[in-house]
């Protein structure tokens, strides 16, 4: 069984920094892109960053030049940090896997969120 384990959030202060941290654990065989979403209540789940097997990045417009979205293959870890957060990156933040367990199909993995509020 696969699972996705995050680590990081919390309280932080506008203009402020956090790191999260995704880990997959269990019989997780192959990773293909990683990628991070947040979610505010009452509303949709939005992407926020993407990072391909190769290195590739993506970003929302909202974030870019604050957060930077890399991972760590050996360690099977995608990470995102946060830089400069406002108000309105308050939300909960989900790690999400393209992979294949061991002897299973291609498919995507959750993490079980972790909540970032930026307020004074």
């Amino acid at each position: 069984q696969v699972q996705l384990v995050e680590s990081g959030g919390g309280l932080v202060q506008p203009g402020g920094s956090l790191r999260l941290s995704c880990a997959a654990s269990g019989s997780m065989f192959s990773i293909y892109a990683m990628a991070w979403y947040r979610q505010v209540p009452g509303k949709q789940r939005d992407l926020v960053a993407t990072i391909s097997n190769g290195g590739s990045t993506e970003y929302a417009e909202s974030v870019k030049g604050r957060y930077t979205i890399s991972r760590d293959n050996a360690k099977m870890t995608v990470y995102l940090q946060m830089n400069s957060l406002k108000p309105e990156d308050t939300a909960v933040y989900y790690c999400n896997v393209d992979g294949r367990a061991l002897g299973g199909r291609r498919r995507d993995y959750w993490g079980q969120g972790t909540q970032v509020t930026v307020s004074s």
